[in-house]
């Protein structure tokens, strides 16, 4: 059976924890709305250190490439918290995630997991991150 997790309001460190136990349990996770995860923090300094590593990169040096599709950065975050993503358990667990910008049509009528809470206090989404 698959988990189907709204991201909405989901604070990116927790949900990803949450995402990366289950799948190393097993468990096939599917998360929606990925654009609307929060991370937590003050926004001037997410946004610049975001930026910065994208510019590092960018500027002719060799390393990773840091992509700016939301999806791709929750799923990014998810395989930080896997054992040994390359191989292994790791890299089934891996394999076990898919995470979708919004709401899938085979997904509309499945009851969901809300992992999200109220907003409050300092926080930025990761669609306002990725501009």
């Amino acid at each position: 059976m698959v988990k189907v997790i709204d991201g909405t309001n989901a604070i990116l460190g927790r949900l990803a924890s949450y995402v990366a136990k289950q799948a190393l349990n097993g468990e096939e996770v599917t998360i929606v709305n990925c654009e609307k995860v929060i991370i937590t923090g003050n926004r001037e300094n997410i946004q610049r250190e975001f930026q910065a590593t994208r510019e590092r990169v960018g500027s002719g040096q060799k390393g990773p490439k840091i992509s700016r599709v939301a999806e791709k950065v929750v799923k990014r975050t998810i395989r930080g918290m896997l054992p040994n993503y390359r191989r292994g358990r790791g890299k089934e667990a891996l394999g076990r995630i898919r995470c979708y910008n919004g709401l899938p049509k085979e997904f509309e009528g499945v009851k969901k997991i809300l992992a999200g809470k109220e907003k409050t206090g300092k926080f930025i989404e990761v669609k306002e991150m990725i501009k």
